[in-house]
């Protein structure tokens, strides 16, 4: 095998496991479900049938990735956040034909306990604050709080609180890149 699995964790037939993925104590990948190279699955992890997880995304201990989740590249997943994929769910009615996208962008990070409605996107760097509640779409590079979730700033893709100045710009503490704040969206200022 290309990847480690504990001996506890449960891996069924059908599914892609990536080159150098690390799953970890009573963790369960489903079938058809796809895990790109170099993730790392915390303990008491559930993905589910169809889950789609890019390279070196990362999952904290007991988070569920249910049906119609799509996370990009370097994702992070923070303990015990929550997912859905049905919007009003019962018991009694199987609503298994209902269940909607929910697309995580690229290099976003969702917090401990956050919790994430289904069928919305939340944008590449984008920075989910534990305990948040998302109901709607997150734009790449904000970061929310809350419940329900608001943006309160932006952040870089260091993970890094943005400060835009009179122009417009913001340098990034960490990497020194420079962002710019065009309207009500930013962007990394590739030169």
């Amino acid at each position: 095998m290309e990847y480690y699995a504990h001996p506890t964790a449960v891996i069924d037939e059908g599914c892609t496991i990536g080159a150098g993925t690390k799953i970890w104590h009573f963790t369960h990948v489903m079938p058809n479900s796809k895990l790109g190279e170099n993730c790392n699955l915390g303990q008491n992890v559930v993905v589910s049938p169809d889950v789609t997880l890019g390279k070196n995304v990362k999952v904290q201990n007991n988070v569920s990735i249910y049906t119609g989740v799509i996370c990009e590249d370097d994702v992070f997943l923070g303990p015990s956040m929550v997912f859905t994929n049905v919007i009003n769910p019962r018991s009694a009615v199987n609503r298994k034909s209902e269940y909607a996208k929910t697309y995580v962008k690229k290099g976003a990070t969702i917090g401990a306990n956050a919790t994430i409605v289904c069928g919305i996107e939340i944008g590449k760097f984008a920075f989910i604050g534990a305990g948040a509640v998302v109901i709607k779409d997150v734009k790449p590079y904000a970061l929310v709080v809350g419940n329900p979730s608001r943006q309160i700033g932006w952040m870089s893709e260091y993970g890094q609180r943005l400060n835009f100045d009179e122009n417009g710009k913001a340098i990034c503490p960490e990497s020194k890149e420079e962002y710019l704040l065009e309207g009500e969206n930013v962007r990394k200022n590739n030169k």
